[in-house]
């Protein structure tokens, strides 16, 4: 399915078309009233008074000058990138495996505990199922063979640092994997050769299609396609080689459903194959002996080549958080997805607006003093307890704080709908994916449908189908946090799901600019 066509610009030209009217978009007063912030506390805590300007804001082109040193400073400490790279792919497909054979491949495991890995698989009888023992860390993932949550681990080469992020492929875990992919940076598609196994996940219903075009809308704008296990022997050669027809085979298979998911086949997407369990084409190139007619790159290569999500350094820093725990104080888990920060920044967990401090950052482990944007980052926050803050919240600049609010206007792609439900209107419900948020919402209006050809807007829509452009109003409950795509992607884009299946994809083109606006109105 394609991507939605780019939405630069997108809200004026929209706004023209059907003259939207917005009460409330002007610039909020700095008073509210006792009853309005209150309402910006979904915890119950009382609202902060507003910080003194003179106190909280620095002057801009001084805030601006540090900052650039502070990033030049962090480039000369480590030039190498940080980039998340998520597997993806059908349950089964080898993407715990190769994870955990990159890890060993790095040194991040020893000979010892694969032994030790070798001998629970083998107890289990699951022989091949030992290198994915260093992802999935839990009895049921190991018992059942299945990833369940996002497994994490970090590696790096010469050029680069990497996290893994080891999606779930199984169909009744796709909401984790969409929280791994909404992080990612750069994906790897991990195709099973195996007879039988390609068709299975790449058919109507299995993950192959649903992961690859949910990679798109999440983000992930480079796709690496491994086309693993093609030392199996239900498809070598007799001679015991790679068979290049199964490969062109799987090749030409997945390239016209990927061009239609929005990837540029020749600048976007890139093919290897491989053997993730016993690591060939992974870090070295696989032997003549066993493939004779490859003679392209590597998978650690192909990574090495992909190039980092560009990111302003001066930007206000916004985090969303993933996950959070008490340590000695209360940590935040996340992904800076902008800016940078640095110890002692005072910052606001939205949409609380509770102010808190960073006493300490850590990045991969390891105790830093300030990060910048793309970095997989633990923060330990003072002023806020752990029940205060969960997954969804936002970390950000108090001079520049995140939206918060309780509807929005987006650019919606809407796929395949229910066969029972296979219309779009006013009122339909479902629940929306944006960065590591979950929420339910409702499609209030439709505000005019897209044609795709030319961009005009048609408007008075009452209901569109299946595979329709529309723009659209949707409303939450609760305050979530937000951006207009155009400001901050990882913001900015979402994902609609009902009864376990993805039925639009879109991206925010306004949020409402008044506070006033955004809280919601009183029962």
């Amino acid at each position: 399915m394609a991507d939605p066509p780019d939405t630069d610009g997108v809200s004026e030209a929209v706004a023209k078309q059907l003259k939207v009217s917005d009460p409330g978009a002007e610039s909020a007063s700095s008073s509210h009233s006792a009853a309005q912030q209150q309402a910006a506390q979904p915890n119950g805590r009382p609202a902060p008074p507003d910080v003194e300007e003179d106190e909280e804001e620095e002057d801009l082109s001084s805030r601006e000058a540090e900052l650039r040193r502070i990033y030049e400073e962090l480039s000369k400490e480590d030039s190498r990138e940080h980039m998340n790279v998520v597997f993806i792919g059908h349950v089964d497909a080898g993407k715990s495996t190769t994870g955990g054979q990159i890890l060993y491949l790095t040194g991040g495991v020893d000979k010892r505990t694969i032994e030790k890995y070798e001998r629970e698989a083998k107890d289990k009888n699951r022989e091949s199922w030992y290198m994915a023992y260093i992802m999935d860390t839990n009895e049921e993932e190991r018992a059942k063979g299945k990833t369940v949550e996002v497994g994490r681990a970090a590696f790096t080469t010469a050029k680069k640092r990497y996290t893994i992020l080891d999606a779930p492929g199984h169909k009744n875990y796709v909401p984790n994997m969409i929280a791994g992919a909404a992080q990612a940076d750069v994906g790897v598609l991990i195709i099973s050769a195996r007879k039988g196994e390609f068709e299975t996940g790449f058919e109507r219903g299995g993950q192959t299609r649903e992961h690859a075009q949910l990679a798109k809308t999440l983000g992930v704008s480079k796709l690496i396609v491994a086309v693993n296990k093609m030392d199996d022997p239900s498809i070598t050669e007799t001679s015991g080689k790679w068979s290049k027809a199964r490969y062109d085979e799987i090749v030409s298979g997945l390239t016209p459903f990927l061009r239609s998911c929005g990837y540029n086949v020749k600048k976007d997407l890139l093919f290897v194959p491989m053997s993730g369990l016993i690591g060939h084409n992974v870090k070295d190139r696989v032997s003549k002996d066993v493939c004779e007619w490859w003679t392209g790159e590597t998978l650690f290569s192909l990574l090495d080549g992909a190039d980092p999500l560009p990111r302003d350094p001066l930007a206000p820093f916004r985090m969303s958080v993933i996950d959070k725990f008490k340590d000695m104080g209360t940590i935040a888990m996340g992904k800076s997805e902008s800016g940078i920060v640095r110890k002692n920044d005072r910052l606001y967990v939205m949409p609380n607006k509770v102010p808190v401090t960073v006493a300490t950052i850590y990045r991969d482990d390891v105790e830093v003093a300030a990060a910048k944007g793309g970095e997989n980052l633990r923060l330990r926050l003072t002023g806020i307890d752990e029940e205060e803050m969960q997954p969804g919240f936002v970390i950000c600049a108090r001079h520049l704080p995140v939206p918060c609010v309780t509807h929005f206007y987006a650019q919606l792609q809407v796929l395949d709908l229910l066969e029972h439900k296979p219309l779009i209107s006013g009122g339909y419900k479902a629940i929306l994916h944006v960065h590591s948020l979950v929420e339910e919402c409702e499609i209030t209006d439709l505000r005019g449908q897209m044609n795709p050809k030319t961009g005009e807007i048609k408007k008075n829509v009452r209901f569109v189908k299946s595979n329709s452009i529309v723009v659209v109003r949707i409303a939450v409950e609760k305050l979530i946090c937000i951006e207009e795509f155009d400001k901050v992607q990882q913001l900015g884009r979402f994902t609609l799901r009902d009864e376990g299946r993805t039925i639009a994809i879109g991206k925010i083109t306004r949020v409402p600019k008044s506070r006033k606006e955004a809280a919601p109105e009183s029962k």
